[in-house]
C-alpha cells in the first residue's frame, strides 16, 4: 500500500485566519488514485518548523507532499527547508510540474518547488493555490506509482 503525508504551509491558515481547503483537496485527490493518507499537518511559513515536520512525516509515509511557500515572497521558504532535509534532489519532478502547468498558467514559472528523497520517502513541494495543486497532482499522477516504487527500494534491478 502506498502511503502519503500532507504538510500544508501557511501563516494565515495555521493561525486560523483563513480556511484551509487545500489539505482536504489533496487528501481526496490522493485517495482517488489509491494512496492512503497517514498524516496531515499544518505549519506556518517558518523554515525550522517546515523542516522538522518533513523529517517527522517521512518516518511513516512513502510520499510527503507539501503545499505552499514555494513562490518568490520573502516568507516563502519551503524549498530551502526541503533542501535542508532531503538526501537527493529529483529535479525532473519539479521541472515537469512547472512545464506542464505553465501551459495553462504562465505564472507557474515563478514556482521554486523542489522534489527529492529522504531515505526511502519521496518529498515533493506543491504550490499553495488549490487550482495549482490540482493541476500539479494531475502531472504527478502517472509517474507517482513508479517513482514511489523506485524511491522505496522496491525496484532495485
Amino acid at each position: 500500500m502506498l502511503t502519503a503525508a500532507i504538510l500544508t504551509i501557511s501563516d494565515t491558515r495555521s493561525a486560523g485566519t483563513r480556511e484551509d481547503t487545500t489539505t482536504a483537496l489533496m487528501v481526496a485527490l490522493l485517495e482517488q488514485i489509491g494512496i492512503e493518507i497517514v498524516a496531515t499537518r499544518l505549519v506556518p511559513d517558518e523554515r525550522e518548523q517546515i523542516a522538522a515536520a518533513i523529517v517527522e512525516l517521512c518516518e511513516d509515509a512513502n510520499l510527503v507532499l507539501t503545499s505552499g511557500g514555494t513562490g518568490l515572497a520573502p516568507r516563502d521558504v519551503t524549498p530551502e527547508a526541503t533542501r535542508s532535509v532531503i538526501d537527493r534532489e529529483a529535479p525532473g519532478i519539479a521541472e515537469a510540474m512547472r512545464a506542464e502547468t505553465a501551459q495553462f498558467q504562465r505564472l507557474a514559472w515563478l514556482s521554486r518547488a523542489v522534489a527529492g528523497t529522504r531515505g526511502r520517502t519521496l518529498v515533493i513541494n506543491l504550490p499553495g493555490n488549490p487550482k495549482a495543486v490540482r493541476e500539479c497532482l494531475g502531472v504527478l499522477e502517472p509517474m507517482l506509482p513508479h517513482a514511489l516504487k523506485l524511491s522505496s527500494g522496491a525496484d532495485t534491478h
